[in-house]
């Protein structure tokens, strides 16, 4: 019934409480270090928004929310949030950051139509972070320089967890390689599965940025869905490293330069949703209210499994595991948090 891999004779070289202590070092590392290297100052983050005012991640289009009414605020409809692509947009504005300031937060969301397997949950935690840039930032050197400088956050977390771990070695690359979708279908022509593309490409250089995910590939498919309102489809991008302990691909991260009042109104003709231009947000956006960002989400769960090198992601997370799923998951030696 569910897709769960487990690496033969697994064993977690940590008890659950080590493992904790160890989550918490990676987390106040890398989001220390982060902070100071994009110039980012700690925000709060709702929990919630209204459905009323578009703030919401549509991802894929099809994920429904979960959704409840406020009976003391006039039976208001909320949403739990998917993530914060589009409110940290808005908070920057309001919080009258400048040009190359920043913010970031701890995004936690639901998403509830997700198919739990090892790398994923019906709990969301990630940091959302969000950058303001000029007009003449909008293009692909500026964003191959905003991921240069993340991967470096991510290999010098790298590093220090090799003085904390003994016998530990580093897993990551000296350099990642930066790849479009359409490079790499004409690479593998032959793959089918875009997300096999993805783990040949990762096994062969360890970590990519994926480039350009929205747009119809030449074989009339797209790499993936992405949704039409915040990443401008020609500048965005995943980081994925090759994962050793699950022999495959690891998303790490989605970011990219967002939509200007341009390219906002091209997607959404090309996703036939037009009709979001009711949404607050959307007008503010297309009225140019709004500042010009970069931004993205980084895995919080996703990089304690990664370098901590966790075969499941219940591991370094406290979630809901259905009862059959979790005793599936002890009887391959695998003990969630």
């Amino acid at each position: 019934m569910y897709n769960i891999k487990s690496p033969e004779g697994y064993k977690s070289s940590t008890d659950l409480y080590t493992t904790q202590l160890l989550i918490k070092e990676i987390k106040d590392y890398f989001q220390i270090n982060l902070a100071n290297n994009l110039n980012l100052k700690r925000v709060s983050a709702p929990l919630f928004v209204s459905i009323e005012s578009g703030l919401n991640d549509n991802l894929n289009g099809y994920e429904g929310p979960v959704t409840f009414d406020v009976p003391n605020a006039g039976g208001e409809n909320l949403e739990i949030v998917h993530s914060l692509a589009k409110w940290k947009r808005y908070a920057l504005k309001n919080y009258d950051f400048k040009v190359h300031e920043g913010l970031y937060t701890d995004m936690n969301a639901i998403r509830r139509c997700e198919n739990p397997d090892n790398t994923h949950s019906f709990y969301v935690d990630q940091w959302d972070w969000e950058l303001i840039i000029s007009e003449e930032d909008r293009n692909e050197e500026y964003l191959k320089r905003v991921v240069d400088i993340i991967y470096r956050t991510l290999k010098s977390l790298d590093e220090y967890l090799c003085t904390l771990i003994p016998q530990r070695h580093k897993l990551l690359k000296d350099q990642i390689t930066f790849i479009t979708s359409q490079e790499l279908l004409d690479k593998y022509p032959h793959i089918k599965d875009s997300t096999e593309r993805e783990r040949l490409a990762v096994k062969e250089y360890g970590a990519i940025f994926l480039m350009q995910i929205g747009n119809r590939l030449s074989n009339g498919e797209k790499h993936d869905n992405r949704a039409p309102d915040y990443d401008d489809w020609l500048l965005n991008g995943d980081i994925i490293v090759y994962n050793p302990i699950l022999d495959d691909q690891l998303e790490l991260s989605s970011m990219g330069i967002r939509v200007n009042p341009e390219r906002l109104n091209e997607q959404l003709k090309q996703s036939d949703n037009l009709d979001r231009l009711k949404y607050d947000y959307h007008r503010m956006l297309i009225d140019g209210d709004l500042p010009l960002t970069v931004g993205g989400g980084i895995g919080q769960s996703r990089i304690c499994m990664f370098f901590l090198q966790k075969a499941h992601i219940g591991e370094v997370q406290v979630s809901y595991w259905p009862d059959d799923y979790r005793r599936a998951l002890e009887n391959k030696g695998i003990n969630l948090l």
